[in-house]
């Protein structure tokens, strides 16, 4: 009969520690799956609860900053973390990383996280600022393998050209998804010279798929960022949290394309209408110029002609004037100037009898002796 080996004498806080070495050995790290219960909140700072299935509980404990938002007892979650025994609670399992999984519980989820975002104006329209159009530095944060990323890619080069995008390749879905797109916000944001805009995107997938970007660590940092944002994730009838935050949405990450940039075709196409509109309208103002022109011209060669004929007309007045007042056109009408001694002789009564007198008519002059005189009676 074999004999059992003597049995091992601990101290419970060594029996403890060797559990926790046993347990730390073997499960470095475990993913539990179950039903949230008996959820509760410490000094705002530590967080309690149970996850549980049809026939087990486990007790969690972790910070209030590993949860992904607001939760509520009934949900389902996949929580990552280390199983310890503790010298006096017992048996628990520390978190890593929390995850809503299954539809319902993720739009939930999401709906207590929007309730409690918008009561502190994190989604209000007044904190939303435009977009450069374009810009032209691109902050891109996606993942180089998608094809949210080929897409974007293909429409801004075919839009608007010569634009300098960075990409920064992070993981769109999954337990790290969050801290990495958190990170890459808060890297571009970091620079001495940040990106005109920011840009997120992700194509379609499912509740669980698009997750991270309905996280409050996303949600935040999309809001606190201060190079402005445009985010697009899945497509049309899909909706998350940053989009929400962010200063411009898009339904698709075709759709960013689109909006971030105008299309260069339509853009060349309205150049040309506007230079044929002010070719147009210069020809129009240079007709009227030359009709307005002409027409000024033709009223100061009409006053022109005017002021001669007035000229003229008051010079030809002056002629006839001095025509009539000529001592010539006197003479030549029969009448003759008399002198005596070189000197006009206007009255009678200034000569004498026996004078010598000088007699001008129109075609000649005579000497003459002055027999008597004679005056006018009046």
């Amino acid at each position: 009969m074999a004999t059992e080996a003597p049995a091992v004498e601990l101290s419970v806080s060594d029996f403890v520690a060797l559990l926790n070495q046993a347990l730390e050995y073997a499960y470095s790290g475990v993913v539990i799956v179950g039903e949230l219960a008996n959820l509760r909140v410490s000094k705002n700072r530590w967080v309690y609860f149970d996850l549980k299935d049809e026939f087990s509980s486990v007790k969690f404990f972790g910070t209030v900053y590993q949860l992904p938002g607001p939760l509520e007892d009934g949900m389902m979650l996949k929580v990552r973390g280390l199983p310890k025994l503790h010298n006096l609670y017992g048996f628990s399992v520390n978190v890593q990383t929390i995850q809503p999984v299954g539809e319902g519980t993720i739009k939930r989820a999401a709906q207590l996280l929007q309730a409690k975002l918008t009561a502190e104006g994190l989604f209000d329209e007044a904190r939303k600022r435009s977009l450069p159009y374009p810009p032209a530095r691109i902050g891109l944060i996606t993942s180089k393998q998608s094809a949210a990323y080929a897409d974007f890619i293909k429409i801004l080069d075919v839009r608007w050209r010569g634009l300098e995008v960075e990409l920064i390749d992070v993981q769109v879905q999954g337990e790290v998804a969050p801290a990495q797109i958190t990170a890459a916000i808060e890297q571009f944001n970091g620079r001495p010279q940040p990106p005109e805009t920011l840009i997120i995107i992700r194509g379609g997938g499912s509740a669980e798929d698009l997750a991270a970007f309905s996280s409050e660590q996303v949600t935040r940092a999309v809001a606190a960022s201060r190079v402005p944002t445009l985010v697009a994730i899945g497509h049309e009838i899909d909706l998350s949290l940053a989009e929400l935050a962010a200063d411009q949405r898009a339904s698709t990450p075709s759709n960013a394309a689109e909006l971030l940039v105008p299309d260069r075709t339509e853009v060349l196409a309205a150049l040309r209408a506007t230079a044929g509109q002010l070719e147009q309208a210069g020809r129009y103002h240079i007709q009227t110029a030359r009709g307005g022109l002409e027409q000024q011209t033709e009223a100061m060669s009409r006053t022109v002609l005017q002021l001669l004929e007035q000229a003229k007309a008051g010079i030809n007045s002056q002629i006839t004037l001095l025509e009539a007042l000529n001592p010539a056109s006197i003479l030549r009408r029969g009448y003759a100037i008399v002198r005596s001694q070189g000197r006009a002789v206007r009255r009678a009564g200034a000569l004498g009898a026996g004078g010598i007198v000088d007699v001008q008519l129109a075609d000649g002059s005579f000497t003459a002796t002055v027999k008597g005189t004679e005056g006018i009676k009046s």
